[in-house]
């Protein structure tokens, strides 16, 4: 057995020699695709164009306008005259969002009286208005707290203040809310699973197209030994994946790893069985290099959206979350995330690692029995 395989790795590891820009194409486009992820991928929204239209001009209008001016959030692309013009902003796309400040708005929050404030948001793109939208009550809260320190009374203040309950944040894990601490452990097993299940479901197909599963066939290899010899060096290269995008996100987006080493290397080896019985039972369905790669793209993009990568899987509807059960991914980005983060250990972690195990094994067990020494 152990000569058989041999002779399959020597083979798969010479095809790999001759192509002279294979180490290339699976280092390169990685590293491209984790670097734009890293900057692309997050939930911070920076520069959101807005339109004011202050109707009281008063200092107090013009210092709340400054609050926003000066937050880094918002960008004051026009103070706008009228009302239409603030509509036109907005359905022209010149702006996301409008504050109307409306007329006797300084008396009011001088009197202790309601100030209201108009903010009229773009819903168009859901998740950027529901942002900006908390942003502003940060900076209208701040505002107000400022107003209170000046000595001017603000609405539902009264003489005699009852008791205070002062809020305290603390973020666990990730005291500064980087988007890029949660983003990036999230690549490395997106960008693993994409470049593994590619590279293997084509592997089968490879041999039938050039002829090379004819010599299988009349081998004495059985189907279990060519699996595994299919499986080991994809295995080591999937390994070598993780391994140099979580340096990279370390080293250059400054990721703290604070976790066991031993742990990441279990949960990634895992699942990496996991990825790699699921190209290999593709490539075993496919006939050709065209079907392989339809297949792929079939079942890698519903992996990644309900993954829990971008998308909380509590959100998703319960026949969705029940599919989930089945994706190795959604488990893999619990485990580096929480080994990157929080550190934790196996035994946190083994619900996820046995269920990476479960599905790796399940999908290579397939893989065997659906391989069939014949061109048929």
């Amino acid at each position: 057995m152990f000569e058989r395989l041999h002779v399959m790795l020597v083979k798969e590891f010479l095809e790999l020699r001759r192509d002279r820009w294979a180490m290339v194409r699976l280092i390169v486009p990685l590293l491209i695709q984790a670097l734009v992820f890293g900057y692309a991928a997050t939930f911070t929204v920076n520069h959101v164009a807005t339109v004011v239209l202050d109707l009281d001009r008063s200092q107090a209008s013009r210092t709340l306008v400054s609050h926003f001016a000066a937050n880094g959030r918002f960008d004051i692309v026009e103070m706008a005259a009228t009302q239409q013009a603030v509509t036109h902003a907005i359905d022209t796309g010149r702006a996301v969002v409008a504050i109307v400040i409306h007329a006797g708005f300084a008396a009011k929050l001088a009197n202790g009286r309601s100030a209201p404030l108009a903010i009229a948001v773009d819903g168009t793109n859901s998740n950027t208005a529901l942002i900006a939208l908390g942003y502003v009550s940060l900076i209208v809260a701040r505002f107000e707290a400022e107003a209170m320190a000046h000595g001017w009374p603000v609405p539902g203040e009264t003489a005699s203040s009852g008791a205070d309950v002062p809020l305290q944040e603390r973020p666990w894990f990730n005291q500064g809310l980087d988007d890029r601490w949660f983003f990036i452990p999230g690549v490395i097993g997106t960008l693993t699973l994409i470049q593994v299940v590619s590279l293997t479901a084509l592997a089968v197909v490879r041999e039938r197209e050039v002829g090379t599963l004819e010599q299988i066939m009349v081998s004495p290899i059985r189907p279990f030994e060519f699996i595994l010899g299919k499986t080991v060096p994809f295995f080591l290269i999937g390994l070598g994946d993780v391994v140099l995008v979580t340096v990279f996100g370390v080293l250059w987006f400054g990721i703290p790893f604070v976790g066991s080493p031993l742990v990441m290397l279990l949960g990634s080896s895992l699942f990496l069985l996991a990825a790699l019985g699921l190209g290999l039972l593709l490539s075993t369905l496919a006939r050709t290099q065209q079907q392989a790669f339809a297949l792929n793209f079939f079942l890698v993009n519903p992996f990644f959206i309900l993954s829990g990568f971008a998308f909380p899987i509590a959100a998703m509807p319960p026949v969705l979350q029940w599919f989930t059960l089945i994706n190795p991914l959604r488990y893999f980005l619990v485990v580096i995330r929480a080994v990157f983060l929080k550190g934790v250990g196996i035994d946190v972690l083994w619900p996820d690692l046995l269920a990476m195990g479960a599905l790796g094994a399940g999908m290579l067990a397939l893989s065997v029995l659906r391989f069939r020494k014949s061109l048929d």
